[in-house]
């Protein structure tokens, strides 16, 4: 028998009150939480966005961003399942990916460097965790159930099951343990390839 797929406010509810136990019903996420109302809105602003109403899909993300503090642009791509916490100063930039599981915390910005074109911006893979004030900035890559420890300053390419933080951002563990040589090689083939990629 074939799973039916859960809608976008059944998902929302259910992430926000596994991720928030704060969250005490589903009243309450739809009235007080500005993440799902960010997400529910960009839905409708990527929709436009697709369909080459580009004036329109702006007007209506920069409404949300009026009303939530969250900036979210509409070319951006979110799957479902992503969970924003708090929200405030969240910015996702054009060609951003965030994939489904993610957890974004308040402050953070999936940016660009300036330096780019066509795809400026980070992809966020499946499980991540973006703690408060991290800064992601280029089309960098983090890995399946990464975590950005808060306020980290990330600029090249985190790899899955590894923890980063500080400025710039530096592998701190990998699967949840303090592996010293294995640190040490995934921050070298991070750091050459930085080197070579901005060269």
């Amino acid at each position: 028998m074939k799973e039916k797929k859960k809608g976008f406010w059944s998902e929302a509810i259910r992430v926000t009150k596994e991720n928030d136990p704060a969250a005490r019903t589903a009243l309450e996420v739809l009235l007080t939480y500005p993440g799902v109302k960010a997400l529910a809105a960009h839905r409708i602003s990527h929709f436009l966005w697709r369909h080459n109403l580009k004036l329109l899909a702006r007007m209506h993300s920069q409404f949300w961003r009026f009303w939530t503090q969250i900036e979210i642009h509409p070319g951006a791509e979110i799957a479902h399942g992503v969970f924003i916490d708090h929200g405030s100063g969240l910015v996702i930039g054009e060609t951003a990916i965030v994939e489904s599981d993610v957890k974004l915390y308040h402050g953070v910005t999936l940016g660009g460097t300036g330096k780019d074109k066509g795809k400026r911006h980070p992809t966020i893979r499946q499980g991540a965790l973006i703690s408060a004030h991290s800064q992601l900035l280029g089309p960098i890559e983090v890995g399946r159930n990464a975590k950005v420890g808060a306020s980290a300053v990330v600029v090249t390419d985190v790899p899955a099951e590894v923890t980063v933080v500080g400025i710039p951002a530096k592998v701190v563990r990998v699967k949840g343990k303090k592996d010293l040589e294995r640190i040490t090689n995934l921050e070298e083939q991070r750091e050459a390839s930085y080197h070579s990629s901005h060269l």
